[in-house]
């Protein structure tokens, strides 16, 4: 069954970058050019998976966010972002969006948080056996705001992994939502003691450190750094 995947995002270079390099992968691709034209779009049709860019005029990427989880609450989206941190990213958890994908992107960054996020929609939940499968179910459990169980898979992940920095992350910014911001700062340092590089956890324990603390820009991890690979513009 083809899947079918909304694009939201007023520049067009970059709908035409995220069409192109997801076209080929036997995707149903449809592009809209701004936060209205994608609710609208949105309400059209049934839609798999929305990348939604998160800083656009008029109807900005949250208030879009909202619209579209208000037609669906399951709906899995991607935000896009061009920031160093995460912007408003805890308003965005807390309407069920924990994935992102960062400017500039290359498209094998494209197409395997794509593919990561699709995958995570056939998870059943007696299946889980691995690392991965409790991190990936846990995100599609925020995905529905079921943050108690996001939690408790993150630390079944933890007992079978105890090494990787990822779910210590995410349990810290669980934390934040729930104001327990102290204890939010030793998950951050518990990833940390694991991985020292580890740069979604340094983001996340620097700004709630700082004395005029704000959950605006949280770090939900995207781990990987921005690539000095840009795209074209499409036609």
């Amino acid at each position: 069954m083809v899947k079918k995947i909304l694009i939201i995002d007023d520049e067009k270079n970059i709908r035409n970058t995220l069409s192109q390099c997801l076209k080929g992968e036997a995707y149903e691709v449809k592009t809209a050019v701004n936060g209205e034209d994608g609710v609208g779009k949105f309400q059209e049709d049934n839609y798999n998976l929305v990348l939604l860019d998160m800083k656009m005029p008029g109807m900005d990427g949250i208030e879009t966010l909202g619209k579209l989880k208000e037609i669906n609450p399951k709906a899995d989206v991607i935000m896009i972002t061009a920031y160093g941190t995460i912007e408003t990213a805890v308003e965005s958890m807390k309407l069920g969006a924990c994935d992102y994908l960062r400017k500039p992107f290359s498209p094998s960054e494209i197409r395997e948080i794509v593919e990561r996020v699709l995958d995570r929609q056939g998870l059943d939940e007696e299946d889980l056996d691995d690392f991965n499968s409790y991190v990936e179910f846990a995100k599609a459990c925020i995905n529905e705001r079921k943050y108690d169980k996001a939690a408790k898979y993150l630390k079944e992940a933890i007992s079978i992994e105890a090494t990787k920095p990822e779910p210590f992350n995410l349990l810290g910014v669980l934390l934040e939502i729930e104001g327990k911001v102290n204890e939010a700062q030793k998950q951050y340092r518990a990833a940390l003691a694991l991985d020292p590089t580890y740069k979604p956890a340094q983001d996340n324990l620097e700004r709630t450190g700082k004395f005029d603390y704000s959950m605006h820009g949280m770090n939900l991890g995207e781990e990987k750094e921005a690539k000095n690979e840009s795209e074209e513009e499409g036609e």
